[in-house]
């Protein structure tokens, strides 16, 4: 049977289950789906509880009486605690018991979950959409907790933490809706048919009579925070890409709402686009490719030991003389700490990620791996560079240090906890081309665009006025060319 035809049994029956229990929410007369009242009640302790819920984990939705959920690092406090949290030690007066959060982690390797608005479940973030009512994740809820570095800012912990940004999975649902033993294709491949004023730049070489080909790859994280100016940052980063004109794109992070934002941008047209509508309207946040040249095909593969449904996302072109090059993006497994135990780095699994998308293109002759690695030479160790692998930015500035996320320079970021990380990269390996540049842009702050911070002083809690900036990543540009 199909999710849909599930849940309205679900909700058919919790008809039933509410003549024996009040409920903290009500049902709506025009739908089937739940809909959670704005103050939480709770369930009267005399009245007898049945055996088994007839609604998964709906246990775990309600608070125990009295309990609080700090809002700093969303650690759920007994009743005793009143005054201060017990892991990061603020102040329970900042904190809201109104809305009932996820408990904390049993188990340092469970993942997060998040809390469906419609009827309150709490799903894991591999669902892109509620497993009850199949409301799509807000991709509020996946940016709540806006940077690693204000959650620890009181924990003791080390500093070489990267950003927060939580998983996300493909969503299932028309699969198994059509049919019930269908899947999703885990490896996709889309051919696409070449114009003919379509063209590379090339140029003569006067001296060696070859031609000169010159392309500008640009990767981006584009920070999925759409609470922060969105359609400000996101226009820099258009303006960003205007000026640059970069050959291939390489964005991460992008929501469905960026999606519609670039795809009603001037310079949209001049690309072609890894993600289809559908497949951008289905998932919390994705990654995608866009190339201004033809195109042979698009695909994409998942990372074998991914939790947060990370991918390897792949365009092959063929440039002037023949010459075969493929371009391949990822957003590699991110660290997810949580209390009690804070110690969710992923970083064995963010390892082999590395491996396993080398061992992939390897077979390519000529091949540009960027992306947000989430890369942390402290934490993982030198980059897994397997034989004619080079890091580009190793290799032409190996004496500047290419920090993309820096909380110093960027002052959209400060009050956050130092963090200085080069978590964006280029990988290359070439037999027919070369690096011949590579810059950080993205640097400047918006004019005119600012936001504010509360941030703690010494127990005095001070409003920072700061500027805005495109992303919290910078951007990252490599210049190319035949040897």
């Amino acid at each position: 049977m199909c999710r849909f035809g599930c849940i309205a049994k679900t909700a058919s029956t919790l008809k039933i289950e509410m003549k024996r229990i009040p409920l903290p929410f009500s049902i709506s007369s025009s739908s089937s789906l739940i809909s959670a009242t704005a103050t939480p009640l709770l369930l009267n302790p005399r009245t007898p509880t049945p055996k088994q819920s007839l609604i998964p984990a709906f246990h775990n939705s309600i608070p125990i009486a009295m309990s609080w959920a700090c809002k700093k690092c969303t650690f759920v406090n007994p009743p005793s605690q009143k005054s201060q949290c017990q892991i990061c030690l603020s102040s329970s007066s900042s904190s809201s018991s109104s809305s009932p959060p996820p408990p904390p982690s049993s188990s340092s390797s469970s993942p997060p979950k998040w809390s469906c608005k419609a009827c309150t479940f709490l799903n894991p973030f591999k669902n892109s959409a509620c497993e009850v009512c199949a409301t799509r994740c807000p991709i509020l809820s996946l940016s709540n907790v806006h940077d690693l570095n204000d959650t620890l800012e009181d924990a003791d912990n080390d500093a070489s933490v990267g950003s927060v940004f939580l998983p996300l999975r493909h969503c299932k649902r028309k699969a198994i809706c059509d049919d019930d033993s269908a899947e999703t294709v885990p490896f996709r491949d889309v051919k696409t048919k070449a114009s003919n004023d379509e063209f590379v730049p090339v140029e003569k070489n006067a001296a060696s009579g070859k031609d000169s080909i010159t392309l500008k790859i640009l990767s981006y994280n584009v920070w999925f925070r759409e609470d922060l100016e969105l359609h400000k940052r996101m226009k820099a980063i258009g303006d960003l890409v205007q000026l640059h004109s970069p050959d291939f794109i390489c964005f991460q992070e992008v929501t469905p709402n960026i999606f519609d934002i670039f795809k009603q941008s001037s310079w949209w047209n001049a690309y072609r686009c890894s993600v289809s509508s559908d497949k951008a309207y289905s998932r919390p946040y994705f990654c995608m490719l866009l190339s201004k040249l033809p195109v042979k095909s698009f695909s994409s593969k998942p990372f074998s030991n991914t939790i947060m449904g990370r991918e390897l996302c792949i365009a092959e072109v063929e440039v002037v003389g023949g010459k075969s090059l493929v371009v391949a993006t990822s957003h590699l497994e991110s660290p997810c700490p949580a209390p009690p135990k804070w110690d969710q780095m992923y970083s064995k699994e963010r390892v082999q990620q590395a491996n396993e998308a080398l061992s992939l293109l390897k077979n390519y002759p000529n091949v540009i791996f960027g992306g947000d690695m989430n890369w942390d030479d402290k934490l993982d160790g030198e980059y897994p560079l397997q034989n004619e692998w080079i890091d580009a930015w190793s290799e032409l500035r190996p004496k500047e240090i290419g920090w993309t996320y820096d909380t110093k320079s960027n002052q959209m970021l400060s009050g956050n906890r130092t963090l200085q990380k080069r978590l964006d990269r280029f990988i290359c390996r070439f037999q027919d081309l070369m690096i011949t540049g590579i810059e950080m842009i993205g640097k400047d702050a918006i004019p005119g665009a600012i936001h504010t911070k509360e941030k703690k002083v010494r127990k005095e809690i001070k409003q920072l006025v700061l500027p805005v900036l495109p992303s919290d990543h910078y951007g990252l540009l490599l210049t190319i060319s035949n040897k």
